[in-house]
């Protein structure tokens, strides 16, 4: 049972420092954990493009008041790869590899921390599947569409 111990360590303590770098494009050795740095085979990623700036997004309130249907299909021409599926909008992105999908959603979590409204997520490998909705209005609102066209332009 002693082999458990180290690797329970890493896996709960080192590991999410590591995915955090990655994601958010820090350069190798340029993580200091512990006082010590990360070898210089992590390759840096770029998680938020430098032509995105996170100021874009503000945290100001917004009408939380229900889209119509023709208010929805006229935000759809604008939001390329998004439908209506089950009263939400979604979509599928998909990346060259699992550090880019991991990077990606470390990007919209800051944007959607920022805007104060949440997406529902599911990840496998290199493969992101969104559903955005706001709950409190029980429908698919301008918050959405908004928080919609940032995930666009960060999958760029």
């Amino acid at each position: 049972m002693l082999y458990r111990k180290p690797f329970n360590w890493v896996w709960q303590n080192l590991l999410p420092s590591l995915l955090t770098g990655v994601a958010l494009g820090l350069a190798p050795g340029s993580i200091d954990i512990f006082n010590f740095s990360l070898p210089g085979w992590l390759a840096p990623v770029q998680a938020i493009p430098s032509n995105v700036p996170l100021s874009i997004v503000e945290a100001t309130p917004m009408a939380t008041s229900v889209l119509s249907t023709d208010a929805i299909n006229a935000a759809l021409t604008e939001l390329p790869g998004w439908s209506v599926e089950r009263g939400k909008l979604h979509r599928q992105f998909q990346f060259s590899s699992f550090v880019e999908a991991f990077g990606f959603m470390s990007s919209v979590a800051l944007v959607a921390e920022s805007m104060g409204h949440h997406p529902e997520w599911f990840n496998v490998y290199n493969r992101v599947t969104v559903d955005l909705t706001t709950h409190d209005a029980g429908g698919i609102t301008e918050l959405d569409v908004k928080l919609a066209k940032k995930m666009n332009e960060l999958a760029e």
